[in-house]
């Protein structure tokens, strides 16, 4: 999902190819989701910053109920070739290349950022500490996006795309009370990648009832997201509840953040296709899928690195609302500008171009 290719290429000569064969629908899809992370980090981290209004937004709430959802249901739907066609050693090794080696890079780079500009003397010990938070929990959909991989491919090694092996593990990671670090960050994604994954295979299920039934489902679903849209609060959002059941109330917040984000993940992705489909040939769809969508492994990590720094910028009270929203605004866009800088110079640098493009 963050970094996927359709086809393998070598050199620079089968670039035209392998964008000519590659689905751009799916890259629309990143596209957009990568500006909803960009902008949920923007409200949080800048519109709304010092305050808990965050929670209650109704564009945050929006965002929140379905871009990780969906990009990690996108990444399984993506992955199910090299999961099927790889062997375990060689499937893990490539995505390990593909994800952790970046990331490792660019949480030193922040490590390094933070310990020049605050110039404090920290401890071998404490320094290494700080460095060990930064590669955990930074990027924690990398890790999660990892994690879901290595499982799926370990079940599919010993049982094939068994649906029932897969649907049970994704119960069995989802309701499983360890609430440790990114864990519960970890355990409300993977479904979804069980989802995406299962979706891309030849099930009769999936092809003779939802397409048959498709506008029928987009409605009942569409209600469905609507309705929980209404109900979601601030628990009900994983980093509050952490997906732990232990009474009514956490046992309703669960259900409704699972049940709201399917729904509002499954109808979200009908538009994005939809809007694909009646605007692919305009240059803002096509910058979109190209030029984001296809970056969308380094726009996370770039705007990962930037949101840390946040902290240093002080808020004062000059900062009024149409301020923050400016500011917010233009610092979306730099985010955005920087990434397609990066890209481009690094684009004919052999392995490293091959990370973020």
């Amino acid at each position: 999902m963050l970094n996927h290719k359709t086809v393998g290429s070598k050199g620079r000569d089968s670039r035209q190819e392998r964008v000519k064969d590659r689905d751009l629908s799916f890259d629309f899809a990143k596209g957009v989701l990568i500006i909803l992370v960009i902008v949920g980090h923007l409200l949080q981290y800048v519109v709304y910053r010092g305050t808990d209004a965050f929670w209650l937004s109704p564009y945050f709430k929006l965002i929140y109920m379905f871009h990780m959802p969906l990009f990690m249901a996108i990444s399984g739907y993506l992955s199910s070739g090299a999961i099927l066609r790889k062997s375990f050693r060689q499937g893990v090794s490539d995505r390990a290349m593909q994800l952790v080696l970046p990331m490792l890079f660019w949480c030193a780079l922040i490590w390094i950022s933070k310990a020049a500009v605050m110039s404090s003397a920290n401890s071998l010990t404490s320094g290494m500490l700080d460095f060990f938070r930064e590669f955990i929990g930074t990027y924690w959909f990398i890790w999660a996006d990892f994690a879901s991989f290595v499982l799926i491919k370990l079940l599919t090694t010993f049982n094939g795309s068994s649906v029932w092996i897969i649907g049970a593990s994704a119960i069995a990671i989802a309701i499983a009370p360890v609430p440790w670090s990114i864990t519960p960050l970890v355990r409300y994604t993977y479904p979804f990648f069980c989802l995406g994954f299962l979706f891309a295979q030849p099930i009769g299920w999936q092809a003779a009832s939802i397409r048959r039934h498709k506008v029928i489902f987009v409605v009942l679903l569409s209600m469905a997201a609507f309705m929980c849209f209404l109900v979601w609060g601030k628990e009900t959002y994983v980093y509050n509840n952490l997906v732990l059941i232990y009474d009514a109330q956490s046992d309703k917040q669960v259900l409704l953040m699972f049940a709201g984000s399917v729904a509002t993940s499954a109808v979200a992705m009908q538009l994005i296709f939809l809007c694909w489909r009646v605007g692919y040939s305009t240059r803002v769809a096509r910058f979109v899928a190209v030029e984001l969508g296809q970056s969308t492994l380094l726009l996370y990590l770039l705007q990962g690195a930037v949101f840390r720094f946040m902290d240093l910028i002080p808020f004062g009270e000059l900062w009024d609302l149409t301020s923050r929203i400016e500011f917010a605004t233009l610092l979306g866009a730099a985010i955005a500008v920087t990434a397609m800088t990066i890209r481009r110079i690094v684009r004919h640098l052999g392995y490293v171009s091959r990370s973020y493009a």
